[in-house]
């Protein structure tokens, strides 16, 4: 238990899409005309890549995390309300649920508006991923 552990388990897990989707962007760009210029020019592949790849593929790869946050924040929250994320006394609205539990007839708000919370940010993340990709692919 513990936040580090938590991190741990979110990013050995997350990761493979990611990875995946970077590997996509860079396959279709790999013998565009602008990646052959510099290599004519005598760039090296590691100044290509921090150069030419990365700031074409940053932009895809931050719309997918902000569209994949809700589940991130729904996986730290179900670890905090197991007992595995964050240990008291620090924060954790899954823990706050968890406690909640306890008196959810008595005091109701003690759950709730944790529950609140995380579906509010999980909200937020959405609709903000769904702008960045409407407005990368010129929709907006």
């Amino acid at each position: 238990p513990g936040v580090t552990s938590a991190v741990f388990a979110i990013v050995l897990t997350a990761w493979p899409p990611y990875a995946r989707l970077a590997r996509a962007e860079t396959l279709t760009r790999r013998r565009s005309e602008f990646i052959q210029a510099a290599e004519l020019q005598g760039a090296s592949h590691l100044r290509i890549i921090a150069t030419q790849i990365v700031p074409l593929c940053l932009p895809s790869v931050i719309i997918r995390l902000t569209l994949d946050m809700a589940g991130i924040i729904l996986t730290a929250a179900g670890l905090g309300f197991l007992g595995l994320g964050a240990q008291p006394p620090s924060p954790e609205w899954g823990a706050m649920v968890s406690t909640g539990r306890e008196v959810l007839l008595d005091q109701w708000w003690v759950a709730t508006i944790p529950g609140l919370a995380i579906f509010v940010t999980s909200l937020g993340f959405n609709l903000l991923g769904d702008g960045l990709r409407d407005v990368s692919s010129g929709r907006g």
